[in-house]
């Protein structure tokens, strides 16, 4: 288990919808916004950075924060399993990296069901899209997948990289390569793109057995992605997602899937809001960190997405599952007829 002060991109994810209610009662818990206390081991920016020359200050986690950690609610459909052997599991030479069976779940707090048995294979190189109606149950799925506390798991199975998800913290989930980014990135006042991307960094270097960078070597490594999504570096000394425009903060959120690294990269309807000139520079990074071994799984209602990420498959959701899976001519389909057109063929 992470330590209580380890913050990431699945820790995030807790928030990741705007009409979450968790996020604003962190926000007005006065142990998790920031003080002037020591600097713990994890949030390696120092007063002697180069990077800014304000006074850093750390994040505590609040007793409410560390108990949303608990692992997500599992009613039925717990699965033991062999790492080694599922993870084994090839196609064309490319592992298996995602594997949903049959997954089912419900709202935590009014139990409404709202996944009906989603199925989804995932190989290392691909990329996926989900497309489908408002209310299809894209994001819900999404946030599933990363442990968002506001669902409940009912049924089925998810494993990835040969582990079971439902046995696994969101952070677990994190540290492990997944990756989520936010329909809506929320804003953490008081704590730096650098101090975050740091801290983040270095938790999963240490989940890998990995050297930490200090504040120096850390400069030098998210420098040299700052171009690759179109950002300045005064974007480091600035508050995460404070004050950014909707274009700045998904740049900010593909900044920090280029200096996280991730085998999974889920990305939420990244292109909501975003003109044409954002869409073109956020597809660009995106392309630009797709390798053979690392897979992104995107959510979207729109063409538009597709035509700067090409994905290999589209699936169509409808009622809490998927109900069609087809190459990127489904698309096309779904342009010219509607997804009437599609569920009822």
């Amino acid at each position: 288990m992470p330590s209580a002060t380890t913050i990431t991109a699945a820790t995030m994810a807790h928030c990741s919808s705007s009409t979450s209610s968790l996020y604003p009662k962190l926000l007005s818990n006065s142990t998790f916004r920031t003080k002037c206390t020591p600097i713990p081991r994890l949030f390696t920016i120092s007063a002697n950075s180069s990077i800014h020359s304000t006074h850093f200050c750390s994040v505590s986690h609040s007793a409410t924060y560390r108990r949303s950690l608990r692992r997500i609610p599992v009613v039925s459909g717990t699965l033991t399993v062999e790492s080694t052997t599922l993870y084994s599991d090839e196609k064309d030479g490319k592992k298996l990296l995602l594997e949903v069976k049959d997954l089912t779940a419900v709202i935590a707090e009014s139990k409404q069901k709202i996944l009906n048995g989603v199925n989804l294979t995932v190989y290392e190189g691909e990329v996926h899209a989900i497309m489908g109606k408002n209310g299809s149950g894209k994001s819900t799925f999404s946030k599933v997948l990363v442990g968002h506390p506001d669902y409940e798991v009912t049924g089925g199975t998810m494993i990835f990289k040969g582990q079971n998800l439902l046995e696994m913290d969101p952070e677990e989930r994190s540290l492990s390569g997944m990756f989520m980014s936010f329909q809506s990135p929320v804003a953490i006042p008081g704590v730096s793109n650098a101090d975050f991307l740091n801290m983040a960094y270095n938790a999963r270097q240490k989940k890998l057995g990995l050297p930490e960078l200090g504040p120096i070597e850390f400069f030098s490594h998210v420098y040299s992605k700052l171009d690759l999504v179109n950002m300045k570096m005064d974007f480091l000394n600035r508050n995460v997602n404070e004050g950014f425009s909707g274009g700045e903060r998904k740049r900010n959120e593909i900044l920090q899937l280029a200096v996280l690294g991730a085998d999974l990269a889920i990305l939420d309807e990244i292109d909501s809001g975003l003109d044409v000139d954002a869409l073109q520079d956020v597809a660009k990074a995106v392309n630009g960190l797709l390798t053979p071994n690392n897979s992104v799984l995107m959510i979207t209602h729109y063409q538009r997405l597709l035509d700067y990420i090409k994905p290999a498959y589209i699936h169509i959701m409808e009622n809490g599952k998927i109900v069609k899976t087809g190459d990127i001519s489904l698309a096309s389909v779904l342009e010219k007829e509607g997804y009437k057109g599609i569920t009822t063929a």
